[in-house]
């Protein structure tokens, strides 16, 4: 796998992996990679062979967080966050993040032998072919995957038997080989032979839900990234196979948060890595710490005002836990809620440190209020955000809903995650709650597309939790829907005015019975960096125009009337009028994965176009 040399803003570096055989450098990728794409237990291609990256427990990490972010740490219930390790030394064989070879499976395109990669090459560390001598293996297309998260090499031996009396032992008395017809691309055309004799064996259906069950296939229990296979899990699920580079074979469960004061700025910002350390001190033993820290000591701020910091620090988490505890049985993360405060206040922050975390009014909005519904603006001219690889799914996109779907990036709980940092700028924007009430109100048929929605999302939440299971209550509102979509298509007119593409933008949704506000921002750490050209957009003469633009865009769809009048849309069923050609975005700036949207309620249907919030705005 090659990748850029270039550095990121946020100041990652390349990234290295290495097999656990020994130090043999295999490739490279961004850290933020690390957490988004190729994190704990997914599976990476590098030039011709296939590996998974291994648990927590076998990174390099140093003693010292490299991240603190208090509040997704106290949501979270680690003690700080840890960058994906990099070094930049090629003869240190501990750091780096560890992987091993899976699928274990590969084939030989010479000779056609399909078995294990230890079997087939004489020397583990080249995947050559050991009969063909040059010839290089290839990974095996297939593996079998459970959605407890289990995950194995494609039983290959048990379904060129699969309708035959299983001969005795087993399939290493056995040479497997896999040929192609050439004839087409589909699976047909791929067939496994037996040395036993048996009729070879086309690989057609293989990927069917219930294939691999049907033939009595248990699933394993095995979680190769953890190296655990001498105790595999018990699981009942039955296994599927999916082609090893398919998007459903990992699904990264990331979880987020902005710094907000009290610990963006000032001494607040200076003490927040320390103060796991500060935990049941009293203040003569924080005074001495902070007297024997040098990026305390040269701060440029007295000893007591970096106490009177730590102490604030302290009350802010005794607080938010109270707030844990009140919004227990609350759909939104209560992370979001002391956002939602913040993003609608100016801040005032001491110079001396750069803050994280900057708002501005941008002054009278003139007629935006009357004529939008947009009752407050924010200009946020610099954001930090954290975010933190929490676990993964597979098969099914993750939910709270069913924890025991949720797989583990460690043997033992590390008290640390692997997590990024990212700076950048955004606009905030809140409708005016009392208005978007009255419209949810006062047409049925604004409750009516919410509730077709709402519905289908329901059912597959039913479904993902299982027969024994307790499905996951359904967000979905009418005011989720447009808050949702006006954020979909801000976010495609903006981009072709303030000078970063789509896929740098994102979303962060607040909507709930108080909250009816979104944050447009760019958090990125590639090379688009932090330009200031979406600050812009949130002025008043800028906003106008765009809003006025990007519903004139809303208003046509090039897959129209189809796409306005789709009973249902979207992957899941869970969209109505809503498809590539209006208001999709890449899966990068959508927080809910191209989920509930609807830009009928944005501007109407051509039948009933008074269900359109901003209908009539001009």
């Amino acid at each position: 796998m090659s990748e850029s040399p270039r550095r990121s803003r946020s100041g990652s570096r390349l990234q290295r992996l290495r097999a656990e055989s020994g130090p043999r450098k295999l490739g490279s990728a961004r850290r933020a990679q690390m957490i988004t794409t190729y994190g704990v237990g997914s599976m990476i291609a590098i030039d011709s062979e296939s590996f998974i990256v291994r648990g927590l427990d076998s990174w390099h990490v140093p003693s010292e967080f490299e991240l603190t972010e208090p509040r997704l740490q106290y949501r979270l219930n680690v003690d700080g966050f840890h960058l994906p390790p990099a070094t930049t030394d090629e003869n240190a064989p501990s750091d780096g993040v560890h992987v091993a070879r899976f699928p274990e499976w590969y084939s030989c395109s010479t000779c056609h032998s399909l078995n294990e990669h230890r079997r087939l090459t004489a020397d583990p560390k080249k995947n050559k072919c050991g009969k063909c001598e040059t010839t290089e293996l290839t990974p095996s297309r297939f593996v079998m995957v459970c959605e407890n998260g289990h995950l194995d090499d494609f039983p290959y031996w048990l379904w060129v038997h699969k309708s035959e009396e299983r001969p005795a032992g087993g399939s290493q008395s056995h040479r497997l080989e896999i040929r192609t017809a050439g004839r087409t691309a589909s699976l047909r055309s791929i067939r496994i032979h037996c040395s036993c004799g048996v009729a070879p064996k086309s690989l057609e259906g293989a990927l069917g839900r219930k294939a691999l069950a049907s033939l009595g296939i248990r699933c394993s229990g095995r979680r190769p990234w953890l190296r655990d296979d001498s105790a595999p899990e018990e699981c009942t699920e039955d296994p599927r196979a999916i082609q090893r580079g398919s998007s459903a074979a990992w699904f990264p469960m990331v979880s987020s948060a902005l710094t907000i004061p009290p610990w963006s700025q000032g001494a607040n910002k200076l003490v927040r890595p320390f103060m796991s350390k500060f935990r049941d001190r009293t203040d003569e033993e924080i005074l001495v710490y902070i007297g024997m820290t040098p990026q305390l000591q040269k701060s440029g701020y007295e000893a007591a005002a970096l106490l009177a910091a730590v102490r604030i620090g302290q009350r802010a988490t005794e607080a938010r836990e109270a707030k844990e505890e009140d919004a227990a049985a609350v759909l939104i993360d209560p992370l979001r809620r002391d956002e939602y405060e913040q993003l609608q206040r100016s801040t005032e922050f001491d110079h001396r440190v750069s803050p994280d975390f900057e708002t501005q009014d941008p002054g009278d909005l003139g007629d935006i209020p009357d004529r939008t519904g947009i009752d407050q603006v924010m200009l946020v001219p610099r954001l930090r955000e954290v975010r933190a690889l929490t676990s993964f799914t597979r098969l099914t996109a993750p939910t709270s809903a069913a924890p025991e779907r949720h797989s583990s990036l460690a043997r033992n709980p590390q008290g640390w995650l692997p997590a990024i940092e990212v700076v950048g700028e955004g606009v905030f924007l809140r409708l005016d709650r009392e208005r978007v009430a009255r419209w949810e109100q006062r047409h049925p048929g604004v409750a009516r597309r919410a509730d077709v929605v709402r519905d289908h999302h329901l059912a597959l939440l039913a479904e993902q939790a299982g027969p024994d299971g307790d499905p996951e209550l359904s967000p979905v509102t009418p005011r989720l829907l447009l808050v949702h979509t006006l954020a979909h298509v801000l976010i495609n007119e903006w981009s072709l005015d303030c000078g970063y593409p789509a896929s740098a933008l994102r979303e962060r949704l607040y909507v709930d019975d108080e909250m009816t506000g979104v944050l447009l921002y760019t958090a990125t750490s590639d090379s688009a960096g932090s330009l200031g050209g979406l600050v812009s957009q949130g002025k008043p003469d800028a906003l106008a125009r765009s809003l006025a633009s990007a519903l004139t865009r809303a208003a046509w769809c090039s897959a129209d009337p189809l796409c306005m009048e789709s009973p249902v849309s979207g992957a899941d069923n869970v969209n109505l009028a809503a498809c590539h050609c209006c208001v999709l975005l890449p899966e990068t700036s959508c927080e809910q994965f191209n989920r509930f949207l609807d830009r009928a309620l944005l501007i109407g249907t051509p039948q009933d176009p008074e269900i359109g919030f901003f209908h009539g705005t001009g």
